[in-house]
Order: structure tokens, then C-alpha cells, then sequence
């Protein structure tokens, strides 16, 4: 009797599936724990209470569902991520994207192009473009497969091309697929780059520094004097990207920058190039009027002496 009884008693899985779909409010994260890992008849039971619950309770499950993944690496979701991508609302599949930004399975590719390419919403579009770029960093390190590089290459360089695509789509596309090392790729930045379209402009100054390509920096250091703050940041954040020591002394100026966010980026690109000329300027900010500007200082060379050594760390 006992025996049947405790066969017959639903799983912690089963028991959160079921007050799942029966609840009107998000339930606990002790709960929802639970569903890590699922296989295959769970996740089919999953979807089974799913899809009858209301769509902003199934926006903020999902949503607590990457914090947990984010914030324990033994949590994994991905199963249910995966599964949402073909929800009905547009935010839940965004937010299933954004859930999945540690897989590196290539098996989610044709997936994310599919919603790049046909998604009826520009924010899941975009965010299927910003996860592609997760691949082709991994194609420059050579931990992908050719037919899925000229997979992710290809979808990313048409949506940048499409004049209808919205622009914040394009602009997702042009800097995940900023990584490849390609004849094309730096073809679509420069592209970008002479567009009269800012948003293009500035994501092509982002795309720079992903790039890897030291020959963009004669236009980083020009628009390191551009009167937009945010082409400014931009071309310092670049800079730091490519780690290239002769832009040290530009961003030095840009320290005294106007616009903090400006100052601080130039600080934080000095941390990632490095050198004596960066490492000695960093610790004249140490003595900074502006608390900001120390702080920054402080974390830049915190980073660069880690760098250095692993083994040490300031006092």
C-alpha cells in the first residue's frame, strides 16, 4: 500500500508544473528551482500548463527564470527557453532570447535566424541578432562549424542590408556580426559608418572596436571629438576594445571629457590597453577631484593588475 502510494505521489517537478497553471501570482523562486534541468515528458507537461496562463504571469516566470539561471550556474533553463521561443507574446519570446545567452549549442542557430528573419516584432528580431553574435565570436575562435558561420554571417549581413528592417534591428545585427574577421563584414561597418542614419553611425563605431581591426582607428580618434556624447563614448569604448596603445594619449583627453559617462568609458579603455604610459596616468587619477573619476581609476587599475598577475590584488 505504501509502496503504490509513493509511487503514485507527484515529483517536485510535477507539483510546480501543476501550481503553475493554477496560479494567478508569480510563484517563489524556491519553487520554481524545480524546473532545472527538465527532460522531455516534463517539458511537454510544462507546455501543457503554459499555455493557459496569462501572458504577463508567463512575462515575469520567465524573466525570474534567467535571474535565477544568471545568478546560480547549477540552474538550467534552457529547455523552457527554448520551448518559449515560439510563444504567442512577443515579450515572453524576447526574454527566452535573452534567457539563453550562455548556450553556446549550435543547434539554436536556425532558430535565432528564423526570428531575425521572420519574427513580427522588432524587439524579438533584435534579439535574436544580439544572440547570434554569441556564435560568430564563437566561429573567430574557431569552435564552429562552416555551414554554421556562413549560417550566422549570411542572416546577420542581409538584416543590416534590409532597408525596411527597423533600425534598432539593424543595428543589433550590424555589431554581432562585427567579430568576423571578413572582407564583408568590415565592408557593412564602413557602410554603416557613411550612413546619415546616427543610430547606424553609432553602431557602426561600436562594431570598430568588435572587430578587431586596428585600420578603424584614424576614425575613432576623429570621432572622439564628435559633439555627440554618445558617438564619443562610443569611439572610447572602441578604442579600449582594441587595445591598441597609441590611442593612450586621446583618451587621456578624454578624460576631462564633460560628460562623465565619456570620462569614465576613456578610464576603462585605459584599464584594457594597458602599458606604462595608461598604467601611470590611471594612478595620477587616483587623486582626483571627482570621486567618479578615482573610483574608475581604482577598478581600471585593479583590472590591469590582475591582468598582469592573476595572483595579486591592490589593498
Amino acid at each position: 500500500m505504501n509502496s503504490t502510494t509513493e509511487h503514485n505521489m507527484p515529483s517536485p517537478v510535477e507539483e510546480t508544473i501543476t501550481a503553475l497553471a493554477n496560479s494567478d501570482a508569480l510563484l517563489p523562486s524556491s519553487r520554481l528551482i524545480y524546473l532545472s534541468n527538465l527532460n522531455s515528458e516534463e517539458i511537454r507537461l510544462f507546455g501543457q500548463a503554459w499555455t493557459g496562463i496569462k501572458p504577463e504571469l508567463r512575462r515575469q516566470t520567465i524573466q525570474l527564470l534567467a535571474e535565477l539561471a544568471e545568478d546560480d550556474v547549477a540552474l538550467n533553463f534552457d529547455s523552457i527557453f527554448r520551448y518559449c521561443l515560439d510563444d504567442t507574446d512577443a515579450e515572453v519570446r524576447s526574454k527566452a532570447v535573452d534567457g539563453l545567452w550562455e548556450s553556446e549549442d549550435a543547434s539554436l542557430i536556425n532558430s535565432l535566424v528564423e526570428l531575425l528573419e521572420r519574427d513580427s516584432s522588432p524587439e524579438v528580431q533584435a534579439a535574436a541578432a544580439t544572440a547570434l553574435g554569441r556564435f560568430a565570436l564563437l566561429a573567430e575562435s574557431g569552435k564552429l562549424r562552416p555551414g554554421y558561420i556562413t549560417r550566422v554571417e549570411q542572416s546577420l549581413l542581409t538584416a543590416i542590408r534590409v532597408e525596411t528592417k527597423p533600425v534598432e534591428v539593424r543595428c543589433c545585427a550590424l555589431e554581432a556580426v562585427a567579430s568576423l574577421g571578413r572582407p564583408q563584414v568590415s565592408k557593412a561597418i564602413k557602410k554603416a559608418y557613411e550612413r546619415s542614419d546616427s543610430e547606424l553611425k553609432i553602431s557602426a563605431v561600436n562594431a570598430m572596436g568588435k572587430n578587431c581591426d586596428p585600420s578603424w582607428l584614424p576614425i575613432l580618434f576623429r570621432e572622439m571629438a564628435n559633439p555627440n556624447a554618445e558617438m564619443r563614448y562610443g569611439a572610447a569604448e572602441a578604442c579600449g576594445e582594441l587595445g591598441q596603445e597609441e590611442a593612450v594619449p586621446r583618451l587621456m583627453e578624454l578624460v576631462n571629457d564633460p560628460d562623465t559617462g565619456v570620462a569614465l568609458a576613456a578610464i576603462q579603455a585605459l584599464g584594457k590597453i594597458g602599458g606604462v604610459e595608461a598604467k601611470r596616468y590611471l594612478e595620477q587619477c587616483l587623486d582626483d577631484p571627482e570621486d567618479l573619476v578615482k573610483q574608475a581609476a581604482a577598478r581600471a587599475l585593479d583590472e590591469l593588475e590582475a591582468e598582469e598577475d592573476p595572483f595579486s590584488f591592490r589593498v
